[in-house]
């Protein structure tokens, strides 16, 4: 299978040689599972993109320390290629910045929460189940890093997981489109570099938080293994 990454975003200069940059955790992440994928990336960011939709068999959208609502050109021109994407019935999937776009693109809304910036490990609840999770369970924990939520759906949503603080934390849009707010290709020891760089914006008290949060497990390989099946077999 081949995965195109739709990357909008860099690893901060100051974390790369430690972390790498994120198609180096997608990577990464595939490879631990043992899985033979082939990523090609694309630095939308800089107006990147495929020279046709073919060219991948399923693209992935990465974070971002942008928002959907900023005014950038290669935002706007994203969103219509996440359009695109939607009307060829190409499978996408969109992690934290991505998810929320795929919802905006499509009509859904996004703002920034009144709740604050989720930072860390963040427990969200399984409401539906669907084939491609297996066996499946009741809860996932994965590292979050984000203030902007998806507030409504666009049509032809589900909410598949949900929590108190993130009603909307993952979504289906009809068959071929997979959201979710959290990063399965975060490590933990990322998520605590990351908050480090980010104090100067993000609340002391949140920080607290998060790194008390660090303690949990991850599901960052169940999580990818969804997400990997949903591409090959389908909603």
């Amino acid at each position: 299978m081949i995965i195109g990454i739709l990357q909008c975003d860099d690893v901060a200069d100051t974390l790369r040689p430690k972390h790498g940059n994120y198609p180096q955790m997608f990577t990464q992440l595939f490879e631990a599972l043992g899985e033979d994928i082939q990523c090609n990336v694309y630095r939308v960011i800089e107006g990147q993109y495929p020279s046709t939709l073919d060219e991948c068999d399923a693209y992935i959208t990465t974070g971002s320390r942008f928002g959907v609502n900023d005014v950038q050109d290669w935002i706007e021109t994203l969103e219509h290629f996440v359009i695109e994407l939607y009307r060829a019935n190409k499978k996408l999937i969109g992690i934290c910045f991505g998810h929320q776009l795929m919802a905006k693109a499509l009509g859904g809304v996004v703002e920034k929460s009144s709740k604050g910036w989720g930072v860390g490990v963040n427990t969200t609840q399984v409401q539906r189940q669907q084939r491609w999770m297996g066996q499946g369970q009741d809860e996932i924990s994965l590292v979050v890093s984000h203030q902007d939520q998806v507030v409504q759906l666009p049509a032809d949503s589900q909410i598949l997981a949900s929590s108190e603080f993130c009603p909307f934390y993952m979504i289906q849009i009809n068959e071929h489109f997979l959201g979710i707010q959290g990063h399965p290709e975060f490590s933990k020891d990322y998520s605590y570099d990351l908050m480090l760089a980010r104090r100067a914006r993000i609340p002391g008290r949140c920080i607290a938080a998060g790194i008390d949060s660090l303690a949990l497990q991850t599901d960052d390989k169940l999580v990818t293994r969804w997400l990997i099946n949903f591409l090959r077999q389908g909603g």
